[in-house]
């Protein structure tokens, strides 16, 4: 078998099954470990899948700049922020993460919602500019293009100074076995300082996030108490989730 149709069955096979476990596969095709590990690397850098301990599972579509995420799932992502909005309570103090659900939660809030926002996103934090009882905070630190948020360790830092009751977090891959995932190092760990400084997290997953990974853990699913995804989901890929106890809102 040349090596193209090797990877085009590779391809095939993630496509259909979620998944490649690389000695499983080697064995049912006849062909070296080493031969499938080494397909695997070169599809990896072709961001055609991302590789995990063992084998690979399917590369997230959320990788991309702002700019192309926003065009991703535009139905989908209005209905999630608007389920994840009505989850505040008067007088609470929430997280907002940065990227484009997050824009479209803060978006959703009711004009005359009474809370605390803090943000290290300006435009989440420039979509409350009219909201008069939205109290908002910015944390700064070096500014990260790809999503338009700061990061770095004054960032972090900053994340210690406060408790919230809800962090509403954007992720590009949330996967059963690999967790949540990002694709930068410094996002994964400001997203993780989030989390641990918030009562309950909150997974803001549109379709194309589902079942994919990304090279950066952020935590595993055990740190997520809620996941707020699009009602026409199948059902199948929420099971594994709904199993660990992971509340699921169908938006």
């Amino acid at each position: 078998m040349l090596t193209r149709q090797r990877k085009e069955l590779l391809l095939r096979i993630l496509k259909e099954e979620g998944q490649i476990v690389a000695k499983t596969l080697s064995e049912s095709l006849g062909l070296s470990e080493d031969t499938i590990r080494r397909d695997l690397r070169e599809l990896a850098k072709e961001g055609l899948l991302e590789r995990v301990h063992g084998g690979a599972l399917p590369a997230s579509p959320a990788q991309g700049n702002f700019a192309i995420r926003e065009k991703l799932s535009t139905d989908a992502k209005p209905a999630i922020a608007r389920a994840a909005a009505a989850m505040i309570r008067p007088g609470q103090v929430v997280f907002i993460d940065g990227g484009t659900t997050a824009v479209q939660l803060a978006r959703a809030l009711p004009r005359d919602l009474r809370a605390t926002v803090i943000t290290h996103s300006p435009s989440v934090a420039v979509e409350l500019v009219e909201h008069p009882d939205v109290d908002v905070i910015i944390i700064g630190g070096r500014l990260f293009k790809h999503s338009i948020v700061a990061m770095g360790a004054a960032a972090v830092e900053a994340v210690g100074q406060f408790r919230a009751d809800l962090f509403f977090m954007g992720v590009c891959s949330l996967h059963p076995e690999a967790g949540i995932t990002t694709g930068d190092f410094d996002e994964a760990a400001m997203k993780r300082a989030l989390s641990a400084h918030a009562q309950r997290t909150v997974v803001l997953a549109s379709p194309e996030k589902l079942g994919t990974a990304s090279p950066f853990q952020i935590a595993p699913l055990e740190t997520v108490d809620h996941i707020v995804v699009n009602r026409e989901v199948d059902e199948a890929l929420l099971a594994p989730y709904r199993a660990m106890g992971i509340e699921v809102t169908l938006a």
